[in-house]
């Protein structure tokens, strides 16, 4: 029903108390583990060609930064991930994702950069009555891309090809995607601000350094949502 294409993702992972995890989420979603840890991911990046299928894009309505916080999730077999927030700078954008999927976005003042190989990102939430949630970094690729292969942890964070919600009845909804397998970088990022998962209720591991990626695009398509 619509596409994307992602520009110049920096995946920071970082592994995390899976307790802590579910007390932030839905009590139906479990919480996947890759050799014994849960993880948690803050995934910087701008979109460009957001449009309903059919629909030509649009200036300053389908091309805006997003920023996500997330976890992963499996749910009837089916590897996902699960939101604790989307930041976007666009707010029509914001509004849409709110109403017709049920995902926790909110309104941002961004900033994106691209110098060389070189993306400075600057992120913080507008919204008086949120948390304050900020996000101030530059970062780049230190290498060659490669795919990830199965049963690797770059494969278990990365190639997930749906999204989870739970509605205010507590009824579990999947959003389908699609895309080409990820091209992976190593990258390097100096994150000057990250106050992205104390907004979601959540502590980053003190002094652990996170699992950084890069990916140059991905283009992708979404279906509805439907009922799990």
């Amino acid at each position: 029903m619509m596409t994307q294409s992602w520009h110049d993702l920096l995946f920071a992972h970082w592994p995390i108390d899976a307790e802590m995890l579910r007390r932030q989420m839905p009590s139906g979603l479990p919480v996947d583990h890759f050799e014994g840890h849960a993880w948690l991911g803050i995934v910087p990046f701008h979109m460009t060609n957001v449009a309903p299928r059919g629909v030509p894009s649009l200036p300053m309505i389908s091309a805006f930064p997003e920023l996500n916080v997330r976890t992963y999730v499996t749910l009837g077999g089916k590897p996902g991930v699960y939101f604790f927030s989307l930041d976007a700078a666009s707010k029509a954008a914001v509004a849409a994702a709110r109403t017709l999927f049920g995902l926790p976005y909110h309104a941002a003042s961004m900033d994106v950069a691209v110098v060389g190989d070189s993306i400075r990102y600057d992120s913080r939430r507008e919204g008086s009555d949120d948390p304050p949630a900020e996000f101030i970094a530059r970062y780049a690729p230190s290498g060659p891309a490669s795919i990830p292969q199965p049963g690797t942890l770059d494969y278990f964070l990365t190639e997930r090809y749906c999204l989870y919600t739970v509605d205010k009845d507590f009824r579990a909804h999947r959003l389908d995607i699609h895309h080409p397998p990820w091209a992976l970088q190593p990258a390097t990022a100096q994150i000057d601000v990250n106050t992205m998962a104390r907004a979601a209720g959540l502590e980053l591991p003190a002094g652990v350094p996170p699992l950084l990626h890069f990916a140059k695009r991905q283009d992708m398509v979404a279906w509805l949502p439907t009922r799990v």
